[in-house]
């Protein structure tokens, strides 16, 4: 392939998974680039991957308003021009699009161009984006056992959810020096997501001193708009010092992951694929205002396979804390958690998909359409 076009970006389930798919195509003597979006989620992440190349490109998600309307139609407007003149700079292949806003106006622009399209959903719930492009791609990426109305089955694959390269499992001794925990407590993680983290923070605050009296440590990471960061040290009923740490943000979620006994985390769909792949047992406490109730799914899913349990966000108060003992001292119940997660991971997905993109660009060689062959003409 000379290059693939990648746009991602938005919120950090739709930028990671894009990050992996470049690092695969690079390392395999590909060309990539990333379109990101300009927020600061997304600026924030690119500075870890000195040796990708991404491009800031305009968008905004699309709002019910008048006046947010307007600035979606304005934003998808110069994304489209802006890519189609990447396009016709560069010798891109194809466009992958991964959802959301900074999606559509790449597509649009690669089908203007004649480029063959690729689009992956990573949640069980399709969302707008995806949906609309879904009739345009060579190739349509879902979750396991999924298929799309409309879509042919032949254009569906059922992949999962593209890690990052690095994003693995280490053994827990380490994870815990790393996160400055003893080895022989039990840990409680908390993550709260880019939304919904505050109904977390509040129950962990409240129940701080009962985690304590049982023995259990927390690491809560607060969210970035939040900026609570500290740490507490309390005393449990047998006499022992029992930490707590409070962090707003961390680039180590692998290592958090790796050093938990028991997580308790909203149910974005790379969220639990990072848990499948550290196979670390969870509380799943879906975000009740997803986009199409999509955390929902997600955590269901989880959960029937037995890699997992919900505890619905309307029941934290009531439910969550035994929900929590249940898991953290449950040992056979934790060892099967552990046994079906590791049966769930299905390994190097980042790999799975360059290798079909690759595949289907290979059998369509040689194919230029109409508009191609304009443009080439005043190259």
């Amino acid at each position: 392939m000379s290059g693939i076009l990648i746009a991602c970006g938005g919120t950090g389930g739709h930028l990671t998974p894009g990050i992996s798919l470049a690092q695969i195509i690079e390392e395999r003597g590909g060309k990539s680039w990333l379109l990101i979006s300009k927020k600061s989620v997304d600026s924030r992440l690119a500075k870890k991957y000195p040796k990708l190349e991404f491009i800031p490109a305009p968008g905004t998600a699309l709002r019910k308003n008048p006046i947010g309307f307007l600035l979606f139609l304005k934003e998808l407007i110069f994304s489209f021009r802006m890519t189609l003149k990447f396009i016709r700079r560069n010798n891109v292949d194809a466009v992958v699009a991964f959802g959301g806003f900074t999606s559509l106006g790449p597509s649009l622009a690669a089908r203007w161009q004649g480029i063959p399209i690729f689009t992956h959903e990573a949640n069980r719930a399709v969302g707008k984006a995806v949906r609309f492009l879904a009739r345009y791609c060579r190739r349509v990426y879902l979750p396991e056992g999924m298929l799309m109305e409309g879509v042919s089955n032949e254009k569906i694959r059922n992949i999962g959810y593209p890690l990052r390269k690095e994003f693995r499992r280490i053994p827990r001794e380490r994870a815990r020096r790393q996160l400055g925990f003893p080895d022989s407590s039990k840990l409680l993680v908390v993550i709260g997501g880019s939304q919904g983290a505050q109904s977390l923070n509040r129950w962990v605050k409240k129940n701080l001193h009962a985690l304590c009296a049982d023995g259990i440590s927390v690491f809560c990471i607060t969210g970035m708009s939040n900026e609570s960061t500290g740490r507490i040290e309390l005393i449990d009923d047998a006499g022992n010092q029992v930490m707590s740490k409070f962090v707003s943000f961390t680039d180590e979620m692998n290592s958090v992951l790796s050093a938990a006994d028991t997580v308790i985390t909203r149910a974005g769909a790379g969220s639990l694929a990072e848990i499948v792949r550290c196979r670390v047992p969870s509380i799943m406490v879906p975000y009740p205002f997803a986009a199409d109730d999509h955390q929902r799914l997600n955590a269901r899913f989880l959960e029937a396979k037995g890699g997992g349990v919900v505890c619905e966000d309307k029941r934290i108060e009531d439910d969550l804390i035994e929900e929590v003992r249940e898991m953290m001292f449950n040992e056979e119940l934790r060892v099967m958690i552990r046994q079906n997660l590791y049966a769930l991971n299905r390994g190097d997905i980042a790999s799975i998909m360059e290798t079909d993109i690759r595949n289907v660009l290979s059998s369509e060689t040689g194919r230029e359409t109409k508009r191609m062959r304009f443009w080439k003409a005043f190259a």
